[in-house]
């Protein structure tokens, strides 16, 4: 089995926004690790993130050849697509990655926005209620949540969402705008 830690180095780069410095070791790891699907897909990601579609693409592809059946590589490709405007093609790879990777909650959160742009409320809060469940302190899935009970009309319970989610600023907006 691969050595993991340099995944969760290029992780903790992204994570901590130095996109050039997670660039540049995963290239560095690329030559080592040839064959290690994973650093493509983290070269994705970083390219996602940095919007250059161009660079996601060619990584997404690359990760694509060592592994057709990745659920990170489909979720990434997801947003590729979104970016260029292929709905269905996001949501296909989106539902592809939660098969692959079932109860996964950042899967699960995009789904759910899928679902909302289809008109479809109750699923979308069904789906994010169960991602919040498989990942209870996510401010973005409470964030979301309380966007989509706000959608619903159910706004108890959405501010309940957005105080956990820190996000006081769009409840005291939403007021002002009610007055």
């Amino acid at each position: 089995m691969q050595d993991v830690n340099y995944i969760m180095e290029i992780e903790n780069l992204k994570n901590a926004w130095k996109y050039k410095e997670a660039v540049a070791k995963t290239q560095e790891y690329l030559i080592k690790y040839t064959d290690d699907y994973r650093l493509y897909e983290e070269l994705a990601d970083i390219y996602i993130f940095t919007w250059n579609i161009k660079k996601a693409k060619s990584a997404a592809e690359s990760a694509l050849k060592l592994n057709k059946e990745s659920a990170t590589w489909n979720y990434l490709l997801g947003y590729i697509y979104v970016t260029d405007w292929e709905f269905e093609k996001w949501i296909e790879h989106l539902e592809k990655s939660n098969n692959l990777f079932p109860n996964n909650p950042e899967v699960l959160r995009n789904l759910g926005w899928w679902y909302n742009m289809l008109g479809q409320r109750k699923k979308w809060i069904m789906i994010l209620k169960r991602a919040l469940n498989i990942a209870p302190d996510d401010k973005f899935i409470m964030e979301d949540l309380g966007v989509a009970l706000s959608a619903d009309g159910s706004f108890e319970e959405w501010a309940v969402y957005l105080k956990q989610a820190w996000r006081d600023d769009r409840i005291i907006e939403f007021e002002k705008f009610a007055k």
